[in-house]
Parts: structure tokens; sequence; C-alpha cells
């Protein structure tokens, strides 16, 4: 339902944002392409809970060589993005349906079967498909309600990602903003291996958080925390002293005169990437509420930065602003950690 939604809103913001129609119709492949991609989204989280991390895995590395494939050849064969991008469509949604909901049906089925076989009270017992749509609208309403606050936590850390970038569009330009946006990518890396072992470990957090278990919660949190923490170091490390050298050759010679830039931003996202497993370790202990509250006081943070820093220091003003929000961020976080280790105790 949210998924229809979210596309009809996109497709209404495009019909009276007067694109022409080459652009209105990208961004409504585009938008179509990710509501595939939410589907897929869902059962990973099912497979995430079960922790079979492999059935993701592997759908991931079909989908990336694909997709690349998929757009390349569109485009090489019509010279349209169009055509592209339409490819792009259906490689998603071809692994949406004929992977990732096959792979969730199969779960269900292995669940069902051992709660048959150690009967468990016929758990989740029937005659019915493994994966039948139920449309329960009280259940649907509370689930909503549940997720709302997270919804809007990812809705505002995506915005204080970008919101240097808008400052840099509108104070410096359009030349200075591609610079940036192309130096701020290779923080990405370093992303991928954070959400990799913070979707892997959120499942086993959250049993121990409500088994109680405060000792095994803080053992697996402790060592994602300095994971990231020598995964940001090395970071700057390679920055300083390789930051002319790496951005020579994966870009231009031209780009080497923003090293300062480029060692900032591996600061910001040394520490982004503590902040990311301490929100994984908030999240498993379902503090979903004080998200929103949270990261909109990141992004306030990061916008009155930005406002102030970028006309003074530029580029490196947005890197300072990231890295002010990033360190509010982690230390907000960290106290709801405390805070929910604290109650942790109270549970028998």
């Amino acid at each position: 339902i949210s998924t229809a939604l979210g596309l009809m809103l996109v497709y209404l913001i495009t019909l009276v944002a007067g694109y022409r129609w080459e652009v209105s119709l990208v961004i409504m492949l585009v938008s179509l392409a990710k509501a595939f991609e939410s589907i897929s989204d869902v059962f990973y989280g099912l497979i995430q809970q079960h922790e079979r991390m492999d059935y993701i895995a592997i759908s991931l590395m079909i989908k990336g060589p694909v997709s690349l494939l998929m757009l390349g050849l569109g485009i090489y064969l019509s010279g349209s993005l169009i055509w592209g991008i339409l490819g792009l469509v259906v490689s998603w949604a071809a692994v949406a349906f004929c992977l990732d909901v096959r792979n969730g049906k199969s779960i269900l089925r292995n669940y069902q079967r051992t709660a048959s076989d150690n009967d468990l009270n016929n758990l989740m017992v029937s005659s019915e498909p493994a994966l039948k749509l139920k449309w329960d609208c009280q259940k649907l309403a509370r689930l909503v309600w549940l997720a709302l606050p997270l919804g809007l936590g990812m809705l505002l850390i995506s915005l204080n990602v970008n919101i240097p970038r808008y400052f840099i569009e509108r104070t410096l330009g359009e030349r200075e903003l591609g610079f940036f946006a192309a130096i701020s990518y290779l923080m990405v890396a370093g992303n991928m291996i954070v959400n990799a072992l913070g979707e892997s470990a959120s499942p086993r957090l959250a049993k121990y958080y409500a088994a109680g278990d405060r000792r095994a919660f803080d053992q697996l949190l402790i060592r994602l925390v300095g994971i990231a923490a020598m995964l940001g170091g090395l970071a700057v490390v390679i920055a300083k002293l390789a930051g002319t050298q790496i951005l020579t050759i994966v870009y231009q010679p031209e780009y080497a005169q923003y090293v300062d830039l480029f060692v900032w931003l591996m600061v910001a996202a040394g520490i982004s990437y503590v902040s990311s497993f301490l929100g994984y370790g908030m999240t498993a202990a379902r503090y979903f509420r004080i998200q929103t509250p949270l990261f909109l006081g990141a992004t306030a943070i990061s916008t009155i930065a930005c406002l102030y820093l970028i006309p003074i220091f530029e580029l490196k003003g947005a890197a300072i602003a990231l890295t002010l929000s990033a360190i509010i961020q982690a230390v907000m976080t960290f106290g709801v950690i405390i805070h929910a280790l604290n109650k942790i105790e109270q549970y028998p």
C-alpha cells in the first residue's frame, strides 16, 4: 500500500513540476524500479529475521551485475537512457518475484514444517499456502504506527546527507557540487561494509536484548563499534597519505586539489560508521519513537553548520558540517543505548 501511494505521489509531483516528457518518464521509471526494490526489501526483512543472510547475499550478487548489464545494453542498443532504465526495471522486478519472493516462501514453509514437527501448539500450522496476503486493517494500522518513526528517521537521514549539497549548489555553484558529490561518494565503500555487518548482526542483537542478556548485547555491539572505528581510522590515514594519488586515479588530476576535503569527508565517514552501528543497536532494542527527534536534531545541526561554514570554508565547510552532524548523532544515539541497557536489567 505504501509503495503504491509513493508511486502515485512521485507521478503527481512529476506531472505538475513541468519537466520535459523525457525527464518525467525517466523519473517515473526509476520510481517504478525502486518500487520493485521495496518489495525485495520486505522479503529481506523476513530472511534477515531468520538469519539466512546467504539468501540476501545471493540476491544482491545477482541483482548488481544483471542491473548493470540491462542498463548498459539498453543504452547501447537504443542510444536512449529511457530504454536503459526500462531494462533496470525489468531486472529488479525479475529478482524480486523470481528470487526474493520464492526465498521468502521457502523460509515460511520450513518454519511451518519445524513448528509442526515440534508440535508448538500448531504455531503457524495450517493448510493454507505459506505466503498469503491478509488485509487486516487493524493490524496494518498498528504496523504503520510502529514503523512510522523509523520511516521518518530514514527520511531525515537521507535529507541530512543531502543538505550540504543543496547549500553547495546554491552558494558555490554546480561545478563545485560536482567535485563534492564525486569525492563524497568514496564514503559508500565503507558504508557497504557497515550496512552488511549491521544487517547481519541486527537479529542477534534483538534476540539478546529481548532475552535480557546485557552481556552478550554489550559484547556484540562493542565489537561492531570497534570495527567501525578501525574502518574510519584506516580511511582517514589512507586519505591523508595517498589522497592525491587516489583522487587522480579514480577521477582526474584536477580532483587532487581537494585532498583536504577528502580527509575531512573520511573523518565524517568514520564517525558516521560508529553512529550507524549504534543505530542498529538502538533499533534492536526497539527504541523507535526516539529516533525521529534524534535525527531531527542531527539534521538541524547540519543545516545550521552548512549555513555558516560553507560561505567561509567552501567545500571543506560542508565536510565539517557533516562531521559535526555525525558527532551529534553518535552522542545522542549512545545516550539512548545507555538508557536501553539500564532498562534491560528490569527484565526477569
